[in-house]
């Protein structure tokens, strides 16, 4: 039986509620707020990164659900389908790849910056877990 995708991604959450919780406001607000400063700024740097991020999740747990379809144990796969597994696979490994860098060098930014105000000021978050590998298809 063919699992469900994905719903949660968890790299992507985790990043989120940090900047968040760094800029004091929900993501959606800062991001509408970032696209009107320019691209040269903290905040556009980290929704960006964090959009990247996000989209990358969302293309392994697509890809993964992909394969699933095709690799099923009632399908015969032949040299076509063979092909789109193979693609299939080429990218949920690239996809996986971009998650992992964006995920370090966003928590390795977030981690270096806290929240300040006054004279008072947080100690840094801590460091974004690993990423989990997507869950391997059943070969035959």
């Amino acid at each position: 039986m063919p699992q469900p995708p994905a719903t949660s991604h968890p790299v992507s959450q985790i990043i989120a509620q940090r900047i968040e919780e760094l800029y004091g406001q929900p993501l959606a607000d800062l991001e509408a707020h970032a696209a009107t400063t320019p691209h040269g700024s903290m905040l556009a740097a980290l929704t960006d990164s964090h959009a990247e991020l996000a989209l990358a999740e969302r293309n392994i747990a697509f890809q993964l659900e992909r394969l699933r379809e095709l690799a099923a144990p009632e399908r015969e796969i032949g040299r076509f389908n063979a092909g789109h597994i193979l693609d299939c696979a080429r990218r949920i490994a690239e996809s996986v790849a971009t998650r992992d860098a964006y995920a370090k060098s966003t928590g390795a930014v977030l981690a270096g910056l806290r929240r300040v105000s006054g004279s008072d000021a947080q100690s840094p978050a801590p460091p974004v877990p690993a990423a989990p590998a997507p869950a391997a298809s059943r070969t035959r």
